[in-house]
């Protein structure tokens, strides 16, 4: 399995995380795919931690955090 967690606004409709099982997915943006999320709603991406990218493989046992763009001042 997969753990997706998700972050602020993207919890929306979501929950905080979800299980995707591992052969459903072969990169990251097949989960943003599969969540309906539009990649430039995603600003961070995580895999076990480490700074990623959408086309980024994923295996069994991986850990996505995904984060939106953050506003502030």
């Amino acid at each position: 399995m997969i753990e997706v967690r998700f972050f602020a606004t993207l919890r929306q409709g979501r929950g905080k995380i979800a299980q995707v099982p591992a052969e459903e997915a072969a990169a990251a943006l097949d989960l943003f795919r599969r969540f309906d999320i539009p990649a430039e709603e995603v600003s961070i991406l995580l895999i076990n931690g480490f700074h990623s990218k959408p086309e980024d493989p994923v295996k069994d046992g991986d850990v996505i955090s995904l984060f939106p763009p953050v506003g502030g001042g």
